[in-house]
């Protein structure tokens, strides 16, 4: 007797597939962003006169560039599922190198600005080098190597602020606006759109999160780990180069400590970004989001006469609410990979 063979089993697996695929976006992936507008709609409504101005909008669009360039290379590393506590001493550097060689040696500015670059693309290099080769916490790593990178800051610059670097830097940052903006702001929003297009359509940027989900599965699967660990530290030294190369740009000066205070902000830009759009994910549109969510509250509270404290209470506060959000939003969506998994094996 022949026996038929039943097909009811692929065509549930089928059929679970399709209810996943159905399934409606997670609206609270755009949380961020709604309550970001009605951030701004509040203020314009308590502080009309200077608010919703163009001059400030312009202001915090382009005062916030820097920030946002040291954030999108921090995500590099992030979404491998590594910290780099480097990176403002990296920028630092890079502004340092910038007006060490162009003030003080006589550099032309773009070769000083290509000598920074590379200056933070070694830093990585060190970084991803300790990591991989001896196989050390990249937290421990990076946090000794930027405060090994301070100590050079303050031998190259003698512990002093160095000004009067070539206006030229100056001038393809901020003194030739476009709409009204600052051009540091669209050179960071063409960096947004890199980084999106390397993480979602390459290879490499795949690789990212998957040796970001699970090191152990992607290095079975056949995944060079180690030199992807290293590679996104040396792009994350690089593109923090960047970020000082621009930062110098908009104060035509470096000095050899104004850095620092960009790490807690770049972590709560990254952190924050890492709940919209793509929940749990670290993504450049949502840093972006983040970034400018982040100074929207405070300008607008500034403006309302707050102190200048509330600075360090909005990034502290949007660090440590950031992290706990990934943390719940990660748990919940193993559960319900889990739940979705089990009635389509039962099928």
């Amino acid at each position: 007797m022949t026996t038929t063979p039943t097909t009811s089993t692929p065509q549930g697996s089928n059929d679970a597939r399709r209810d996943v695929a159905k399934r409606p976006a997670e609206p609270e992936r755009f949380a961020l962003l709604g309550v970001w507008v009605l951030l701004f709609l509040v203020f314009s409504l308590i502080v009309p006169d200077t608010f919703p101005t163009t001059a400030n909008v312009s202001n915090m669009l382009g005062s916030q560039a820097t920030l946002l360039v040291l954030a999108l290379g921090l995500i590099v590393p992030l979404r491998a599922g590594d910290y780099d506590l480097s990176v403002a001493s990296t920028l630092n550097l890079a502004a340092v190198v910038v007006a060490v060689l162009n003030v003080n040696k006589g550099w032309n500015i773009w070769a000083a600005v290509l000598a920074a670059i590379i200056a933070g693309m070694l830093v990585g290099v060190v970084n991803g080098f300790i990591i991989t080769r001896f196989d050390i916490d990249p937290f421990i790593v990076t946090l000794g190597i930027g405060t090994v990178v301070q100590g050079l800051i303050y031998q190259i610059s003698n512990s002093v602020t160095i000004t009067g670097v070539d206006r030229s830097l100056s001038d393809v940052m901020l003194t030739q606006p476009f709409l009204s903006i600052p051009l540091d702001f669209y050179y960071a929003l063409a960096l947004c759109v890199v980084v999106w297009y390397v993480f979602d359509h390459t290879a490499f940027g795949q690789r990212l999160l998957f040796a970001g989900q699970s090191r152990d599965v992607a290095r079975l699967n056949g995944v060079n780990v180690a030199g992807l660990r290293w590679t996104a530290m040396i792009i994350s030294g690089g593109i923090a180069g960047l970020a000082g190369v621009v930062y110098t740009g908009t104060t035509a000066s470096a000095d050899p400590v104004s850095g620092a205070a960009f790490l807690l902000p770049a972590f709560a830009a990254c952190f924050l970004g890492s709940t919209v759009l793509k929940i749990g994910r670290f993504n450049p549109w949502g840093t972006l989001i983040a970034v400018y969510f982040l100074v929207t509250g405070i300008t607008g509270l500034q403006l309302m006469g707050a102190q200048q404290y509330v600075q360090q209470l909005f990034y502290g506060g949007a660090l440590v609410i950031a992290v706990v959000m990934s943390k719940l939003v990660k748990s919940r969506g193993e559960r319900r990979r889990r739940a979705e998994v089990r009635p389509a094996v039962t099928a």
